[in-house]
């Protein structure tokens, strides 16, 4: 069975990638993509990160959904690996967007502006 024949359940996936990512990080080998961004180190993912964004933005405007979905899925990608440069986990995301759920954006928006 290849990757695209997998239906992992909703949201799976991301953990699964973000394991790969953690393992990868711990092992570092030679041949792979992410021990050589988390060799730059954090500015060479940042890089990554906003060259990703700029080619979702442009893709959403200019391009069809098949590949809008490839960009998120760059953008997603590099955000996890920014995630275990910085030590945060999977879990850690997931609490804050629990903390968010259910709360107008304006009015999360707003606390966060009080606070600080």
């Amino acid at each position: 069975m290849s990757n695209t024949d997998r239906m992992p359940r909703p949201g799976s996936i991301f953990a699964e990638v973000v394991g790969t990512v953690e393992e990868r990080k711990r092992t570092m080998p030679e041949k792979s993509y992410v021990a050589t961004l988390l060799r730059g180190g954090t500015d060479t993912i940042l890089c990554k990160i906003a060259e990703e964004t700029g080619e979702l933005v442009k893709a959403a405007r200019e391009k069809d959904k098949e590949e809008q979905i490839k960009e998120l899925c760059d953008l997603f990608f590099h955000s996890m690996v920014l995630m275990a440069d910085k030590g945060i986990a999977l879990e850690d995301v997931e609490r804050e967007l629990a903390k968010r759920f259910g709360t107008s954006g304006i009015d999360e928006k707003a606390a966060r502006k009080k606070k600080g």
